[in-house]
């Protein structure tokens, strides 16, 4: 069983009956669920996850001080404490104080604060662009069991929503990346007899690769130690995952580099033709540098759009 369902189901055994009887003025204040941190929050946990930050458990997000004060976040986590200590085998760790750990009472506004930078999931265009993909991953994974006044889901509905303009220019900015390491610095390296920097060329056009996938599918990259298997879960061109584990895992002896230049220029080529089933490019060409530009024309905001083309990335 994965953790995310054995932390629901331990949940629906214990922890809603211990809000229901012991917080029932506060019940439909609390939003209950596992997001954030862990793979388990991704469903990606197997056997080799359990042997660190893994047992049965879920958090408790509550609102600010002037709807839950301390003294209630206090007995709410020393209810919380007091939940079966194993559950499916697992043995649960002794908690800090509050707002700590994985799981328990963590406040709804430092949960997304420590995230994103935001307690209200408000970001500027400025924040938007700088913040990682991974953290805005980990704001919006997982799954919440109950929501009942909608405050946390509220906020986690905003971060899901990235404003077109910054996924235009985060797009550009990549496929840009794309053309300058793939298309041309792989080939050039290898010419002038550096096989080091021709690899460190391929690992920065397969990394372009893959956060251009993921911005197409609307997605977030999560953390690079799960961005493959998410890959291969897109709709989008996940497909590609395979061509893009070939490409950093072999060497660039001459006959595998030639293999390679031809893998770039056919993922190229997806991503292309993905970029204009969209109607984001008007470049009808299979230079990924020309294209980079037509996305960035696209940006309906000046401002964005007058922003150094790497702005994004």
């Amino acid at each position: 069983m994965k953790g995310l369902e054995i932390c629901k189901n331990f949940y629906l055994e214990y922890g809603e009956k211990m809000l229901r009887e012991q917080f029932p003025e506060y019940e439909n204040l609390i939003a209950v669920g596992l997001v954030g941190s862990g793979s388990e929050c991704y469903g990606y946990d197997d056997e080799i996850s359990r042997d660190h930050d893994f047992e049965a458990g879920f958090c408790l997000f509550i609102p600010d001080e002037d709807v839950i004060d301390r003294q209630v976040a206090f007995q709410l986590e020393r209810a919380y404490s007091k939940l079966p200590k194993e559950y499916e085998g697992l043995k649960r760790s002794i908690l800090s104080p509050v707002g700590s750990n994985r799981h328990g009472v963590i406040r709804m506004s430092d949960f997304y604060n420590e995230k994103v930078g935001s307690p209200t999931g408000d970001l500027s265009i400025r924040e938007w662009l700088r913040i990682e993909d991974f953290y805005l991953s980990e704001a919006t994974n997982g799954e919440v069991f109950r929501d009942d006044c909608g405050a946390f889901t509220l906020i986690r509905n905003k971060l899901l929503d990235m404003p077109e303009n910054v996924r235009l220019k985060k797009l550009a900015g990549n496929v840009l990346l794309m053309a300058q390491s793939g298309q041309y610095n792989f080939r050039r390296c290898l010419d002038h007899g550096e096989p080091a920097a021709a690899q460190l060329a391929v690992v920065k056009f397969v990394d372009s690769a893959m956060r251009t996938i993921f911005l197409l599918n609307k997605r977030y990259m999560p953390y690079y130690k799960w961005s493959f298997r998410a890959l291969r879960e897109l709709e989008k061109l996940g497909n590609i995952a395979d061509s893009l584990e070939f490409l950093i895992t072999s060497d660039n002896a001459a006959e595998t580099a030639e293999t390679k230049y031809y893998i770039i220029e056919d993922i190229a080529s997806m991503i292309i033709s993905e970029l204009q089933e969209q109607k984001i490019t008007k470049a009808v060409c299979g230079d990924l540098e020309k294209h980079a530009y037509s996305i960035n024309d696209y940006i309906a905001d000046s401002d964005l759009r007058n922003m150094n083309i790497f702005a994004g990335v």
